[in-house]
């Protein structure tokens, strides 16, 4: 049953407890776990793999079946629908339409006195994407990862996933793979996955970033391996924050926080408004939809523990709340979504109007589903071109310029105590001695 709070400090307390949800005890034996899983695919390389892919997912893999055959993408045509095929090809045709306004431009700035400046962006030379199995198979996080890394032009891609029964890999995954451009895939999953793209093994490429969700074991390897490679974040359990007002359908509302709650147990899924009748109509209709579900026991775990309906005064005041929460999705289900943005300052995703459910962003809209959760959104951004790229700084001077700024340099290098800073300056800039002999 949702719960339904109208005291402002009971409802700060309640967004609290549910942010840090995965804060527990727990995390710290299963960081130990990974620690040790880490270690041994770095020392071991893929005989650690095949070990652990066979305590983990019960998969005996020899090292040749580590990467999935060609035949196999071949076959994994035959074995997808029409329907999901042209599902995907639009999915990916809007995803890609959308990160190609996200490419950052390299540029150069011309100064006075022949002073250069400016930035140069690039690619990265090797992006690891995990793709995760477990409860079901995700071609659409497939593309989320994989398009933008190919708008960015990263020369080589890699794709990790866990096997499934009898070594297979879901053939909406690798359809969805080669529609976006990569065809190199691995059935490995878990820690050990991460493990072979930060350290590289025998079969597995070292890359330089890795992206996408997984398990709480996923998300621990990539915090461990921070540093050695880069990540796109550290994705927690998934969650929405509906805002709604007395225009909202309370039918609508309910099915769009069962969509968030069915994804996992440890979902939040959360409704603020200004209209207590309608919190009351929420509950009843999610009662109603939860009756025939087919996720219905994970799902009602997730609303028992992490569903919660906020009554408050205002949309002023529902969307102080949600700044503080900062959720991944946000919905603004209310009559005027554009005026109310405006007081918006942290959200992953905001979805606006009674017609935008957050279903066509996982999908489809263009804009990337992988998105920062627990709070992070007051920090974070979704993944996107600019995850697979950096940039490098560009300076020029000319000898001009260089002989304006030198005392200041002088004076600042010296006062650090770093002699061989203004000495740097200094002897491109002193007046040339004449030679009296010459």
């Amino acid at each position: 049953m949702l719960r339904i709070i109208t005291q402002r400090t009971e409802a700060r307390t309640e967004l609290r407890r549910i942010c840090d949800r995965t804060h527990d005890d727990q995390v710290f034996h299963k960081e130990a776990t990974v620690r040790e899983v880490l270690q041994a695919v770095k020392r071991q390389g893929d005989r650690a793999l095949l070990h652990y892919t066979a305590e983990f997912d019960q998969q005996e893999l020899k090292p040749e079946e580590l990467r999935v055959s060609g035949s196999e993408l071949d076959a994994a045509y035959q074995q997808v629908s029409k329907e999901l095929l042209d599902a995907i090809r639009l999915a990916h045709k809007q995803i890609e339409a959308f990160h190609r306004q996200r490419v950052p431009k390299s540029w150069v700035q011309f100064g006075e006195d022949d002073v250069v400046l400016g930035k140069r962006y690039t690619p990265v030379d090797r992006a690891g994407l995990y793709v995760p199995g477990g409860r079901g198979a995700y071609p659409s996080t497939v593309l989320m990862n994989a398009v933008p890394a190919m708008v960015a032009q990263v020369p080589r891609i890699a794709i990790v996933t866990p096997p499934g029964p009898e070594k297979t890999v879901n053939p909406a995954v690798l359809v969805a793979a080669q529609e976006a451009g990569v065809q190199e895939i691995y059935r490995v999953g878990g820690a050990q996955a991460i493990a072979a793209l930060a350290f590289g093994t025998e079969t597995i490429p070292k890359v330089d970033v890795i992206t996408g969700p997984g398990n709480i074991y996923v998300t621990l390897a990539k915090k461990l391996v921070y540093g050695t490679v880069g990540i796109d974040s550290l994705a927690g359990p998934s969650e929405v924050l509906v805002i709604a007002d007395e225009t909202a359908n309370p039918v609508f509302i309910a099915a769009d926080l069962l969509a968030q709650a069915e994804h996992d147990p440890m979902a939040a899924a959360i409704l603020i408004t200004t209209d207590s009748s309608l919190a009351l109509k929420v509950v009843a209709e999610v009662e109603q939809q939860l009756i025939d579900h087919p996720r219905r026991t994970l799902t009602e775990k997730a609303i028992a523990h992490y569903g919660l309906i906020i009554v408050v005064d205002s949309l002023e005041t529902a969307a102080e709340l949600s700044n503080e929460f900062a959720p991944e999705h946000l919905e603004l289900e209310v009559e005027d979504p554009w005026a109310l943005i405006d007081y918006i300052r942290h959200a992953g995703a905001i979805f606006l109007g009674s017609s935008t459910p957050e279903a066509v962003g996982d999908y489809l809209a263009g804009p990337n589903h992988t998105l920062p959760t627990s709070g992070s959104a007051r920090y974070a951004s979704p993944l996107g071109v600019e995850t697979f790229m950096k940039h490098s700084s560009l300076i020029q001077y000319s000898p001009t310029a260089l002989q304006k700024v030198s005392e200041a340099v002088d004076v600042l290098a010296t006062a650090e105590g770093l002699s061989s800073h203004a000495d740097s300056v200094r002897l491109r800039t002193k007046p040339k001695q004449i030679d009296p002999e010459s």
